[in-house]
């Protein structure tokens, strides 16, 4: 509801209500307007003499009936101050103005006195003040109180029975100007009722600007056409810096003094002529400017934006990434059919029995090469699928057991190298063939750079205490990876090893994005390892100690 509109919450009182303050602001202005009618027609009753017909027929009851309801409207001023009973308060001036003006119309020999057109600015101001409420009822009283003055002439004084016709339209009068009230005051409360939801949806579009300005990845300011600036969003300061205090109170900051670079960049803009324009600049190599001016007139004001110039180029950079991936797979696909001819045919030639050593040499070449090609293959259609993770809780231990014997069968590698240590009751929760198909990439690589002995390569797995997590150690007791090579360790295509596709580090930790785990390489004196921390299953009983197995 409108804040004008009339509320009804209680008070100390049951029997009072609350109005709002602009209530009573109209009374008060309507009980100034009868004070003042009362003290013209009392001063021109005194002034006069028997020029007027005011009084001319009991001078003293007019003047005695004057001077109370000049009381009676200093009492009620001094009622209107205690903020009791609107209602009560207005019904009781409009009746004592009814009662006033119908005792000046008998004490000035009746309706031809005009004095009763007096009633007319009474009940329409009543029925503005009220809000329509009692409006009719109190052109009743103001009717009854006219014909019953006139019905008294009539009859004690002999006055003339033509003067009701007179009193009949001033009764007509009365009810059209409470019907008129009544209508102004309906479309009244129609304004108000409106003009409060339409504040209502302002403050809430306002607010909703707000969040979005406020959560924007970009900065924002917002500067009126004097260069004060009204809005700020976070980022914006973060890159600005804080914004200190006006200079007086109350006074906005300006961008001037708060940024005097984009303050120069902007009076440039205003300075081109080109304010219908939407204008950017670089300020460095990291940030550009964007204005744009609200409105068609620039005293209206400007929205700067602060573009975070690395994050486009990230983003570019991602599309890039997206487009070479879908034309790698499309390659991928291409090559597949005539990569495995090849290496058919070369399988063919290796079976001829007539085949010389430097024959049999280059095959194993093409051999060896077309295995390398379609790991590659293989490797690219699988960071293409991005198929959804099939979650699952499964004991580590014996999935990590199985995965390292049939790892060695499958490589030739002898099973010893590889030692576990593992709580047997410890589980995971994972896709059982993505945690396989990173282990294969983190063990191929240790087996590649360890020395062969028996426990080169540990893979060790514990609960992280005080979290429902679990860490996977993959350590090998190589040389590690140089300083050089790690910051693109887990780059697509980068590789230093001889024959490497460059592409495990990275599907492994993709893998691990999309089943909500992450992967790191770790600095060690021992060799080269990466942990796994994914999350643990609800079956796990591990109290934080490491079984060894």
């Amino acid at each position: 509801m409108a804040s004008m509109a009339f509320t009804e919450r209680r008070i100390s009182d049951p029997r009072a209500y609350r109005y709002p303050e602009a209530y009573w602001r109209s009374l008060y202005l309507f009980t100034g307007y009868r004070l003042l009618v009362g003290l013209l027609l009392l001063g021109s009753v005194l002034v006069s003499g028997d020029m007027l017909q005011l009084g001319s027929h009991d001078r003293t009851l007019f003047v005695q009936a004057s001077v109370i309801y000049l009381v009676s409207g200093l009492v009620s001023v001094a009622a209107i101050r205690t903020r009791w009973q609107f209602a009560c308060q207005i019904a009781v001036q409009v009746a004592l103005d009814i009662v006033y003006i119908t005792i000046l119309i008998y004490a000035s020999r009746g309706v031809t006195s005009g004095l009763g057109l007096l009633l007319l600015t009474t009940i329409a101001g009543a029925g503005l003040i009220s809000r329509g409420r009692l409006s009719l009822f109190y052109a009743a009283l103001a009717s009854i109180s006219v014909l019953l003055e006139q019905i008294y002439e009539v009859l004690v004084y002999q006055e003339s029975v033509a003067q009701f016709v007179q009193a009949g339209f001033l009764c007509i009068g009365f009810f059209a100007t409470a019907l008129v009230a009544h209508a102004l005051t309906r479309l009244t409360r129609q304004s108000e009722e409106i003009a409060a939801q339409r504040e209502i949806d302002v403050a809430n579009l306002s607010e909703v600007n707000r969040l979005v300005i406020q959560d924007m990845p970009d900065g924002v300011i917002v500067v009126d056409g004097d260069g004060a600036i009204r809005q700020i969003n976070t980022r914006a300061v973060a890159f600005l810096g804080a914004m200190h205090e006006g200079t007086a109170a109350g006074e906005p900051v300006r961008l001037a003094d708060y940024a005097p670079v984009v303050a120069e960049h902007l009076a440039r803009w205003h300075a081109s002529g080109r304010g219908a324009q939407s204008y950017s600049v670089s300020m460095d190599d990291s940030h550009g400017l964007r204005f744009a001016q609200v409105g068609e007139r620039p005293e209206a004001g400007t929205v700067i934006f602060l573009e975070d110039l690395t994050r486009a180029r990230a983003q570019a950079q991602q599309m890039k990434l997206a487009a070479i991936g879908r034309l790698t797979s499309n390659i991928a696909h291409e090559v597949r059919n005539p990569l495995g001819s090849i290496s058919h045919a070369a399988q063919l030639l290796q079976e001829e029995p007539d085949s010389s050593p430097g024959a049999r040499r280059l095959l194993r070449i093409i051999h060896d090469n077309t295995q390398r090609l379609n790991r590659m293959v293989n490797d690219v259609l699988g960071l293409n699928r991005g198929q959804a993770p099939l979650l699952e809780a499964f004991e580590l231990a014996p999935f990590v057991r199985q995965f390292t014997a049939e790892f060695a069968e499958t490589e030739g590698a002898n099973p010893a190298i590889f030692a576990l240590r593992a709580d047997e009751t410890l589980q995971v929760l994972f896709d059982r063939t993505h945690l396989n198909q990173i282990l294969w990439n983190l063990c191929r690589n240790a087996l590649r750079h360890c020395r062969g002995q028996s426990g080169s390569v540990q893979i060790s797995a514990q609960r992280i205490r005080g979290g429902h997590t679990v860490k996977l150690d993959v350590i090998d007791d190589g040389p590690g990876v140089p300083p050089a090579v790690r910051g693109g360790l887990f780059e697509p295509f980068v590789t230093a090893v001889q024959g490497g596709t460059g592409l495990g580090l990275y599907i492994a930790r993709e893998l691990c994005v999309a089943n909500g785990a992450t992967l790191d390489y770790v600095e060690s004196s021992a060799g080269a390892q990466f942990t796994l921390t994914c999350r643990m299953g609800q079956g796990s009983t591990s109290s934080g100690t490491d079984g060894t197995r």
